[in-house]
């Protein structure tokens, strides 16, 4: 069984009126990348604050590693390199001797610390920019200057709060890959918080449900399809020769069939179970030409569009 490196149990954090977290119990592995996604304002910031012991739960208990995160605050920060929206730095000192610093003030001497520096720099692909400073670097370049900074300490856990926010497209990819080749390359276990849905499923082993406070599940992308969706998981997109809304009309009668959708492409129809050749049979008995025809898969599009649009709260 998977070592567990971050563990929730049953945390509740209250401000208040107003329930932040509600309930939460959460395992994470280690290695694993756990995208924790929802809107903004669900609660998942508050809920990194807990495990990073930096605000305690109104109920229920946080361990990091094996340690409790409200009774040994300070031993989880040894534990865990946090990423944060916004990384703050010396704007007036490179990025090499921002690194240097962070590892003298961990304990490091200037050689090993530049060493360390020199290292993941290169791992986070920086090394041109070391002896630029970094006011002048753009954002995206902040960003994976602070990840080689954490990485400085040698956490056995990362955890980033919205880490790719305000990068243009090719940043992102970039640091997504980066994210990801620490999980497989070195093992560290991973907690991405986001609202951005695509990025999550890009590189996340498993995703969190984060809304209003409450998980409403957790696993892979087929678990939650199953969890979430399980009352339309049955998607099928027709392609046919010579469309018609006559077509729309015949199939629309059809028992199975609760929706159908249609443009220049194919036709999605919706069934409120799995096409056993009953759709097939359709088109050919009513001589339509069916081209191609296969089942769709649902993912987190879908899951976004039925639990988050409108669903933002004040945390």
């Amino acid at each position: 069984m998977a070592e567990t490196m971050i563990q929730l149990k049953n945390i509740t954090k209250q401000y208040k009126e107003n329930k932040a977290v509600k309930q939460l119990d959460l395992s994470i592995h280690k290695g694993e990348v756990f995208g924790l996604l929802g809107p903004n304002g669900a609660g998942k910031s508050t809920t990194i604050y807990m495990i990073l012991g930096l605000t305690e739960p109104t109920e229920g208990e946080v361990y990091v590693s094996g340690i409790h995160a409200t009774n040994k605050p300070i031993e989880v920060k040894k534990k865990v390199g946090f990423l944060p929206d916004n990384v703050g730095f010396y704007e007036d000192m490179t990025g090499m001797e921002n690194l240097i610093l962070t590892g003298k003030l961990n304990g490091l001497g200037r050689v090993e610390a530049k060493k360390r520096a020199t290292h993941w720099l290169e791992q986070v692909r920086m090394d041109h920019a070391a002896a630029k400073k970094v006011g002048e670097y753009s954002r995206g370049m902040r960003q994976r200057l602070g990840l080689a900074d954490i990485l400085m300490k040698d956490p056995e856990v990362v955890i980033m709060d919205e880490p790719t926010l305000g990068i243009d497209p090719k940043g992102i990819n970039e640091l997504l890959e980066l994210i990801r080749n620490l999980s497989v390359d070195h093992g560290l276990t991973i907690l991405l918080s986001s609202h951005q849905l695509h990025q999550v499923q890009q590189i996340c082993d498993r995703v969190g449900i984060f809304v209003k406070g409450e998980l409403l599940s957790y696993g892979d992308i087929e678990d939650l399809q199953k969890t979430l969706l399980d009352d339309t998981l049955f998607l099928y997109k027709a392609k046919v020769k010579g469309p018609s809304h006559q077509l729309v009309e015949k199939l629309s009668m059809e028992p199975s069939v609760e929706s159908i959708d249609w443009d220049e492409e194919a036709y999605y129809i919706r069934l409120n179970k799995e096409d056993q050749g009953e759709l097939a049979k359709f088109f050919i008995s009513n001589q339509y030409d069916l081209l191609s025809l296969k089942r769709m898969s649902y993912g987190l599009d879908d899951i976004y569009q039925r639990y988050f649009e409108g669903g933002e709260i004040s945390d």
